[in-house]
């Protein structure tokens, strides 16, 4: 039986990524997509931390009753706000950015960490030194956040946005440092420049994928002749 996958997404965006990173797989996805609440986070002075984690644990419990098998989510910042012990679901919970940050805390090398969302950053980098203290590991990363660039992708314009991250892959990408980006959104680039360059760049969707197959014991789809 196919299984089901409900996402939370915090823009249409990121629709397009988990599909065709899922698509030859027996999977079956329902995408939930709410940008209200990450504007209110970052925008508004009024909206109290405790109203915005109720918001997370309604939309969760919410998805939890489209009889899905698991909850993808793909918003870091919706990950930072849910209080999951507070959820009365059984569902698991699959969070995007914690087979990113197993992969890049495996790593002992000095690293760069690459941002086009400032609003992302602070809530990405608390739940990695997190992460990284409770299993005991020690990561050297410097953070770099590309201005006035993640405008781009908000207002529909994919091919320039990809074309500023792109070139200014191509400008650090020499430098001895093992390189990610952190967004979803950076995947398209980040991969191109890496076929280019023949070094790897890791990024957040791969592990994911990786994670999410083995946690749904997923299945290839049958090639139709």
């Amino acid at each position: 039986m196919k299984k089901r996958l409900g996402c939370l997404h915090a823009h249409y965006s990121n629709i397009e990524y988990i599909e065709n990173a899922l698509s030859s797989y027996e999977l079956e996805l329902i995408h939930f997509v709410d940008p209200a609440l990450m504007y209110r986070v970052t925008s508004d002075e009024n909206l109290q931390l405790v109203d915005a984690q109720n918001k997370v644990k309604e939309q969760i419990e919410w998805i939890a009753q489209s009889s899905v098998d698991a909850i993808l989510i793909t918003c870091t910042n919706y990950i930072a706000i849910l209080q999951e012990e507070q959820l009365s679901i059984s569902v698991p919970i699959i969070k995007i950015d914690e087979p990113y940050f197993k992969c890049i805390s495996n790593i002992q090398q000095p690293q760069t960490i690459l941002f086009t969302n400032p609003a992302t950053v602070n809530g990405t980098i608390e739940r990695l030194n997190q992460y990284a203290y409770n299993h005991q590991k020690s990561i050297d990363i410097e953070v770099i956040v590309m201005n006035n660039t993640f405008e781009l992708i908000m207002k529909g314009l994919k091919h320039e946005y990809n074309q500023e991250i792109s070139r200014f892959l191509e400008g650090i990408i020499k430098e001895d440092k093992i390189i990610s980006v952190a967004q979803l959104s950076m995947v398209d680039a980040a991969k191109e420049v890496e076929y280019m360059s023949t070094k790897q760049i890791i990024n957040p969707l791969d592990p994911l994928i990786a994670s999410i197959v083995t946690q749904l014991k997923l299945g290839k789809k049958t090639a139709v002749i």
